[in-house]
């Protein structure tokens, strides 16, 4: 009995370390067959109960490069590119400023 909780202790320790909700970057989603993005895409994995979208933007805006503009254009919880604890995938689009 006591190994078995010394087991269950060790496994929340472990996952304790996996339960940062900050958002971060990962792949973006490929632009749809026909479009010209008119920048480069970048992707944030994000918590939809915890970050907020102004968080989100943020992220993806440190992401892109200077003297551009981070531009929503889709969101997705495919969970391929993103871990069960941050879901959500939003793709930017990094518009050069005029």
């Amino acid at each position: 009995m006591r190994e078995a909780r010394l087991l269950i202790l060790a496994g929340l320790v472990s996952l304790a370390g996996c339960a940062d909700f900050a958002p971060y970057a990962t792949a973006p989603r490929p632009a749809p067959e026909g479009v010209v993005d008119p920048g480069s895409r970048v992707a944030i994995c994000y918590d939809t109960l915890w970050t907020s979208l102004a968080q989100v933007r943020n992220a993806a805006q440190q992401e892109c490069s200077p003297n551009t503009t981070a531009e929503p254009v889709s969101t997705d919880w495919y969970l391929l590119h993103c871990p069960l604890l941050l879901p959500a995938r939003a793709t930017f689009v990094c518009r050069p400023n005029k």
